[in-house]
């Protein structure tokens, strides 16, 4: 059986984004893989990888975001990666499913796009998290149903995204025309 350390590393060495800080991130990604056996465990406080999901509607016209109750601000759903999890899209599928109450999900085989942010999570000290993020699709007629992990979860349309979620706009692009 693959590990989750070992997919994420397998994940990131085939993938091959087009944008040049994308490539930087990817290889950034790889050295601290090389480096931390526990990188997609959170217990591991330099930081950790995580995996997100840009939940888009079957036509690709409107985009699922939870409002965050700690952040304060739209996202994209996702979290950490947990024991059972044996891949990042797995662990990114996962966590769709579990924040938008939706079961019927297809995700996609490739990450679309990085990203590492400071935070202060449930290690209760900063950190950093190290986001690998998919494409998922849902069926046009899907109702997410919101769970304890959101104040609202709702389906904007890809252009006219919430107010305060413009660093959302370059990564709901991406998956869009993914």
């Amino acid at each position: 059986m693959v590990s989750l350390h070992a997919d994420a590393v397998a994940t990131l060495r085939e993938w091959r984004p087009s944008l040049s800080a994308q490539e930087s991130l990817r290889q950034g990604y790889l050295g601290f893989l090389a480096a931390r056996d526990d990188a997609c465990l959170r217990e591991c406080v330099p930081g950790h990888l995580t995996a997100s999901a840009v939940v888009l509607d079957a036509p690709g016209e409107h985009v699922l975001l939870t409002l965050h109750p700690r952040v304060g601000r739209w996202l994209q759903l996702g979290g950490h990666c947990e024991a059972q999890d044996r891949s990042l899209a797995g662990a990114a599928l996962r966590e769709a499913r579990e924040e938008s109450g939706i079961a019927d999900l297809t995700i996609g085989t490739h990450p679309i796009h990085l990203d590492v942010h400071p935070i202060t999570c449930s290690l209760g000290e900063p950190t950093r998290h190290f986001d690998v993020r998919f494409v998922v699709r849902a069926q046009t007629s899907a109702e997410p149903v919101r769970s304890s992990e959101s104040e609202d979860i709702r389906w904007w349309p890809v252009t006219a995204l919430p107010p305060g979620s413009e660093d959302l706009t370059e990564l709901i692009s991406t998956a869009v025309h993914t």
